[in-house]
């Protein structure tokens, strides 16, 4: 908790931003993928993966778009790099490490931006549309969690379908854009279960509120919170669905 307090202090925001909770967000996830790097390694590389995989199919390169793109752990930020004339980083708070990493590339540039579920706000409708490949990486799941968290700060209950309607935006929102020129590419993790020692479920979650995917051209389990990370007895472990082609995969 010590590292994501300061991670929440130094981590440049705007303040409108900070105020809603981003930047501590922000901050915890940080301080998670250092504490738990090693469990995250399989998931990233195959996040990393599918997204070369969208890249490589993409026919024209001007732009790439990642929405979400955070700490860039699940980014290929080389490739895309070399593929792409431009690379936008999107996301409300990037970190001094991702500013560092973007940094070193000329044609790389990041957008702090509140990536709300209809993707409306700010540059992003002419980002987006211009794009030729728009990632969503590993943040379906992630949109309502903000949100939700505002009614539980005040003591209310968040109204029944939030987080349902908040996924049912964003993709509703990517399937806009898939039916331009551009490709689609979404990453997003789905069921949360916890699992004990003996290897039996104990608790499931579904973190995209009950929305229904079409078959994924991958999956695999993301082991979030390894045994010693919550409770030592415990640890919780997501599935992920990857598209590197959505609007394929919406036929």
């Amino acid at each position: 908790m010590l590292v994501a307090w300061a991670l929440s202090l130094v981590n440049p925001a705007p303040l409108r931003l900070r105020r809603r909770g981003y930047v501590r967000q922000s901050g915890l996830l940080h301080a998670r993928s250092r504490r738990c790097r090693a469990a995250w390694a399989p998931h990233l590389t195959r996040a990393r993966g599918a997204i070369v995989a969208a890249a490589e199919a993409t026919a024209k390169r001007g732009s790439v778009v990642v929405l979400g793109s955070g700490l860039l752990d699940d980014v290929p930020l080389d490739a895309l790099a070399n593929l792409f004339d431009r690379v936008i980083l999107v996301d409300a708070v990037h970190p001094w490490p991702a500013r560092l990493a973007a940094r070193r590339y000329g044609n790389v540039a990041c957008v702090t931006a509140e990536i709300s579920a209809g993707l409306t706000g700010g540059d992003l409708p002419d980002i987006c549309t211009d794009a030729d490949l728009i990632v969503s990486a590993n943040l379906l799941s992630q949109l309502p969690i903000v949100p939700i968290d505002a009614y539980e700060a005040k003591g209310r209950e968040a109204p029944l379908r939030l987080g349902t309607q908040i996924v049912e935006t964003h993709l509703a929102a990517l399937d806009r854009l898939a039916a331009g020129t551009g490709r689609i590419c979404l990453i997003t993790d789905t069921v949360q279960r916890e699992e004990d020692r003996a290897g039996r479920v104990t608790d499931r979650l579904d973190l995209i509120f009950g929305v229904a995917l079409p078959p994924p051209a991958e999956a695999w389990d993301w082991e979030i919170a390894p045994f010693g990370e919550i409770d030592r007895r415990r640890r919780l472990i997501h599935r992920v669905h990857a598209y590197p082609d959505w609007r394929a995969a919406r036929r």
